[in-house]
């Protein structure tokens, strides 16, 4: 792979150099907080370069002895200054389940989220942990609505599982379950551990029967109080894409191609036990066809708006959770992939420089070397590719600099 020009790469190969020195060093102490529409840690701004590995709580519970792939990515990750990871505190039912059944939960597997909790720890790196996933990938909402039927409960649809009573339950179980356990590698509660940024509700909460988003509304306001109940030193979001909804009209004109999934930017992120903002972007899935300055265009509107409503109508930071470009696109290159990525990241550092609000970007996603069989278009091997690495790497040296000038 050839870096776009000597310069850019002998920079970026020299970042990584420097970063490499500093590549274990462990979580420093205190909770990520939030002021006003702004990241906080020990009373001063926080700001990241992040990225998503959903996978790694599953591939450290493999019995092959897989779990040096966690270290490895966050070795590497840290030594391009990457600090906050988003990765999954879930897996219900199926091959190798956190949760077999309701309430019941697989020990070896739950050791495996200890040893990743505990390794992200010794490199510095904080993490997002989802509690659960919009679809039947690691069992999902549809999973918690088959155990309901299996049990004599009669639903008609996996939406009710924001509304059916037993199904709510065993959800709150889970969080509960999730939220208290004690790390039997680091003996600390997950609930007192500064290594944990958030929490998430759901993985892309969406609901079909109910597109104003007051569905989602309900069950985001039971459940952020739910877990604010339990662990009130965490951050919590809800894990949502940034659809609008009905709450703000002329907004809806951002939403690509007249999406609107049940969900609702402004009313839903309003609940004031949630304490951060989320949005995702795939414009190359969402926008199929458009090229890539039409891509970079919705990008940027994307952006733009939600950092603005975030900043003046929810008062809350903003965190811009998921964002890739496919190699399976037609016409994909790496040196189209490294350009939309270095537009994303020069957009978040202008936001952040002026104006504040937006805390980073979480790229999806990073893997380690053999893992091709987790490959979904997105993947980025760090030590594989030197050119998107240098990328990462200098939008991490810019935050970590703009970060401190604000101190």
């Amino acid at each position: 792979m050839a870096c776009k020009g000597k310069i850019s790469c002998m920079w970026g190969m020299f970042l990584l150099m420097v970063l490499v020195c500093e590549a274990r060093v462990p979580v420093t102490s205190g909770f990520i907080q939030t002021r006003d529409s702004h990241f906080v840690l020990n009373g001063s701004p926080f700001l990241f370069n992040g990225f998503n590995s959903y996978w790694m709580m599953y591939i450290a519970a493999e019995p092959s002895e897989q779990r040096y792939k966690v270290s490895n990515v966050f070795r590497a990750a840290s030594a391009s200054g990457l600090n906050v990871c988003r990765t999954w505190a879930f897996s219900d039912g199926g091959y190798q389940a956190l949760q077999t059944s309701p309430g019941v939960y697989d020990e070896h597997v739950f050791q495996a989220l200890d040893f990743v909790i505990s390794e992200a720890g010794k490199y510095g790196v904080r993490l997002i942990l989802a509690l659960s996933n919009n679809y039947q990938d690691f069992g999902g909402r549809p999973q918690y609505v088959k155990w309901a039927r299996s049990a004599g409960i009669p639903i008609n649809s996996d939406d009710e599982f924001y509304t059916n009573a037993v199904v709510k339950v065993y959800y709150k179980n889970h969080v509960k379950k999730v939220l208290t356990r004690i790390n039997t590698v680091t003996g600390i509660a997950y609930k007192d551990d500064t290594t944990i940024m958030a929490w998430e509700l759901m993985n892309e909460p969406r609901c079909q029967v109910d597109s104003s988003g007051k569905t989602i509304n309900g069950w985001v306001q039971e459940m952020a109080s739910h877990v604010k109940s339990i662990d009130n030193k965490h951050l919590l979001g809800i894990g949502m894409e940034g659809f609008y909804g009905d709450s703000i009209q002329d907004r809806k004109q951002y939403n690509p191609g007249g999406y609107q999934v049940g969900t609702d930017f402004i009313s839903n992120h309003l609940i004031k036990e949630i304490d951060f903002a989320t949005i995702h972007a795939y414009p190359d899935a969402w926008l199929p066809g458009q090229n890539d300055y039409a891509q970079a265009t919705f990008m940027q509107r994307w952006l733009t708006s939600h950092w603005t409503d975030s900043r003046t109508v929810l008062k809350k930071p903003l965190i811009f959770a998921e964002f890739g470009k496919s190699n399976k696109d037609s016409g994909y290159s790496i040196s189209a992939r490294d350009s939309f990525l270095n537009t994303v990241y020069t957009n978040i550092y202008n936001l952040a420089r002026n104006g504040g609000t937006i805390g980073g970007g979480l790229v999806w996603q990073i893997m380690a070397e053999g893992m091709e069989s987790y490959n979904d278009g997105y993947e980025i091997v760090l030590s594989q590719n030197a050119s998107t690495t240098s990328v990462i790497a200098q939008q991490s040296s810019k935050m970590k600099a703009l970060e401190h000038s604000l101190k």
